[in-house]
């Protein structure tokens, strides 16, 4: 038997206990998944949303008070005293988040926010004033003082944006339907109001149609794009342009709660692929003052969409910058071509780039910018994803950028990774020289996950890395040399996650292999794959809180190993897109290939005991590789899993496989319903019934394929969850009875308790 440790491995010195199984306030003992559901995953009491005003002055930040509080406040850091405020504390105000707008309620589910309290807040250009919503109600407080001020609006506020002047805030919220004579004229209208005046919102739109929405982001924006947000301000404050959405087209699906039948089931509209998409249109509004009150006036559509023979259906972003026309990135439904339009004060378009790929365009976060006459976009040329100006490439191969974080006159920001696609760096490049590739200066050199955000003189630094647990937020304060923290308050895990980072294969896939704590290598283990697996996400990175539950179930006896497959980001284009056609066959052979190659690597693998957990795409590679390859995995376990490519969304399913007219063979390739028959191992289905993302019919219709073939399998449903499990009982349970299927199927002996 060979020793389960390469000889090059360094095991991490992590500077807390290994384990520690009691809460030091109690005499209570505490194990992992109680700890893991009771701190919504370690996220309460852990700083977020940072940002610093423009004189570098003070660093704003939203956290809950510690590990045991759920509720997120605003905090000030003053970088001339190093003193941290409480700025604003919703306890204080009284404020809960139980009856939240549905418009909140979506925006929460599509960026799977668990948080409560203060999720969100926008800051205007000086940094002196920000406006959040809590409970639905509307407020804005001055950043140096703390002083706060109740804003009167009309009910159910949802996603309070503050002009850049600090003058006005337009909001979605509940209104009357505009000509309306039913009963129930309530729809979602967008309201603007005048700190300065009489106090009093104004109406800027709504529509009698309670299916036309207008300042809010459509499901495929929010859920596939990263695009939560429906209308702009200009940078003077004078202009809005308004999104308004009409779900019409979009076919209408009802989600039922089962363990309620005297409710109505309710309806959403899903844009399942080869559907239709919500139609959107941008109208812009010119925004004044006169005698204290608001005057609005609509002055033109914007049509983004372009011709009909050749049609733009995604609109991907808005961005509107000082001292330029505002930028519109528009994408086609097959998403192989992406514009950059700017848009005239005659509402005219103006082309400014056009982005091309025979496979698929990529939306790149930051992207794209100004730096000030020149477009930089993050586009996939060759063999890496580089950072562009006004077409001109600047980065070079084996440096893939991830986002641009900011600019500053000549000097770019960046995050990329370099040779290793386990971390994400910071990155500064030069723009104020003519060779190509530009010169740039790696800012991080720790393996790990970093971000910035910077202000002034004043520079936050974001690390996740893997010797350390939770968030470290360091601010540098240039002026005066000070170097500042922001703590993190979370839980300090009971367990240490310790990864064991290796290349695997002929393919050198990035995986992490997790073994029990304190494990000689001297005992053969059954073994517990533990992907997600998908394209567009990783789940092999060099941080230490997103490996915990694989590391927990390790302790309980198991070798997991972690494997990001064919699909994922940062490590070039052409890896990325070798899962085009087929989300079935690259992604199950690059967790076999992995499996083999970290049994000739550690040795102590038992390969006759494999199993395989997943959530969402990893849920579906989990079903996928139970009935493909019972010869190597021998039980599984689908967490809300895609089943029929057919029934999940246009946008992401599209990229991927084409649409089901164009493309059935693909649709085909990967589906579970059509493998039923093949499924000879135990598998357990788990699925929220309240899911809108991937819907509970995906395990229900694979369920009936199963039982109609003869198959036996389990089914758990959970009553009233979506897709992001918020609940604790859920959380926690999960994993309890998670672990109880796969001792049932995997161990040789009962655990002794």
């Amino acid at each position: 038997m060979r020793h389960c440790r390469p000889a090059s491995y360094d095991p991490p010195s992590i500077g807390f206990a290994l384990v520690a199984n009691a809460d030091p306030s109690s005499n209570i003992m505490i194990d992992f998944p109680h700890q893991y559901a009771q701190t919504r995953r370690f996220t309460m009491g852990a700083p977020r949303n940072v940002r610093v005003t423009p004189d570098g002055a003070t660093v704003l930040f939203l956290r809950s008070t510690g590990p045991d509080d759920p509720v997120l406040a605003l905090w000030a850091l003053r970088t001339a005293t190093s003193e941290t405020v409480l700025l604003v504390d919703p306890q204080y105000l009284g404020a809960t988040n139980g009856d939240l707008p549905p418009a909140e309620q979506a925006r929460r589910e599509r960026a799977r926010e668990g948080g409560s309290g203060i999720v969100a807040y926008s800051l205007d250009d000086a940094g002196t004033s920000a406006a959040f919503t809590l409970g639905g109600d509307l407020y804005v407080v001055e950043t140096a003082t703390g002083a706060l001020t109740p804003i009167a609006a009309s009910g159910g506020v949802f996603d309070p944006v503050i002009d850049p002047t600090g003058r006005y805030v337009a909001y979605v919220a509940d209104s009357t339907a505009a000509d309306s004579t039913a009963a129930d004229s309530t729809v979602s209208g967008l309201f603007v109001v005048d700190r300065t005046g009489d106090g009093e919102p104004v109406l800027i739109a709504n529509d009698a149609n309670p299916l036309v929405s207008w300042g809010r982001a459509e499901f495929i924006a929010g859920e596939e794009m990263s695009r939560t947000r429906g209308f702009w301000w200009s940078p003077d404050g004078a202009e809005l342009i308004a999104q308004r959405t009409d779900e019409t087209p979009v076919p209408v699906w009802w989600i039922a709660d089962p363990a309620h039948p005297d409710r109505q089931p309710r309806p959403i509209r899903y844009p399942s692929a080869g559907s239709s998409n919500a139609e959107v249109r941008l109208e812009r509004f010119a925004i004044n003052s006169a005698n204290g009150s608001i005057v609005v006036e609509r002055t033109g559509t914007i049509d983004w969409t372009g011709s009909a023979s050749a049609p733009f259906e995604y609109l991907a972003n808005v961005k509107w910058s000082k001292g330029h026309d505002p930028l519109i990135v528009r994408q086609t439904r097959d998403q192989r071509t992406v514009e950059v339009v700017s848009v005239t004060p005659a509402n005219e378009l103006v082309v400014r780039r056009i982005i091309e790929d025979p496979v698929w365009v990529e939306l790149i976060p930051g992207s794209p910018t100004w730096a000030g006459t020149r477009l930089l976009t993050v586009e996939d040329l060759g063999a890496a994803r580089r950072l562009v100006v006004d077409g001109v490439a600047l980065t070079a191969d084996g440096l893939h950028v991830r986002s641009i974080v900011q600019v500053d006159g000549d000097l770019v920001t960046i995050t990329a990774s370099l040779d290793d696609p386990t971390s994400v760096h910071l990155l500064d490049v030069h723009l104020d020289n003519s060779a190509e590739p530009a010169r740039f200066e790696v800012k991080t050199t720790e393996p790990g996950v970093y971000s910035s955000v910077s202000g002034g003189q004043t520079t936050v630094r974001i690390a996740q890395r893997v010797r350390h647990r939770g968030v470290e937020i360091t601010v540098e304060v240039a002026e005066t040399g000070d170097l500042l923290t922001i703590d993190d308050l979370s839980a300090e895990p009971v367990i240490t996650a310790q990864p064991r980072f290796f290349a695997a294969g002929k393919r050198a896939l990035r995986s992490a292999l997790f073994l029990p704590s304190g494990h000689d290598g001297t005992e053969s283990l059954p073994v517990l794959l533990d992907p997600y697996g998908g394209p567009h996400a990783q789940r092999v990175t060099q941080t230490h809180n997103a490996h915990l539950v694989s590391q927990w179930f390790a302790d309980q006896g198991y070798a997991v190993l972690v494997t990001d497959g064919r699909g994922t980001p940062g490590r070039g284009p052409g890896f990325e897109r070798e899962v085009w056609g087929d989300l079935a066959t690259p992604v199950l052979n690059d967790q076999i290939d992995a499996l083999d190659a970290a049994a000739e690597t550690f040795g102590c693998l038992d390969l006759d005991r494999v199993g395989i957990r997943g959530w969402s795409f990893g849920g579906y590679l989990a079903g996928l590789a139970a009935m493909r390859r019972p010869d190597r995995i021998h039980a599984a376990i689908a967490g809300a899993p895609v089943t029929d490519w057919c029934l999940y969304d246009t946008h992401y399913t599209e990229r991927y496989l084409g649409t089901p007219a164009d493309h059935p063979d693909h649709y085909a390739r990967c589906s579970l319903l059509t493998d039923a028959h093949l499924l000879t191992r135990p598998l357990l289905l788990i699925h929220g019934l309240a899911d809108d993302n991937v819907v509970a019919a995906h395990t229900l219709q694979l369920s009936g394929a199963l039982l109609a073939a003869g198959r036996p399998h389990q089914v758990l449903p959970l009553s009233g969850v979506t897709h992001m499990t918020p609940q604790e009982v859920v959380a926690e349970n999960l994993l309890r009875l998670q672990l109880e299927f796969l001792d049932a199927h995997l161990r040789l002996s009962p655990r002794t308790i």
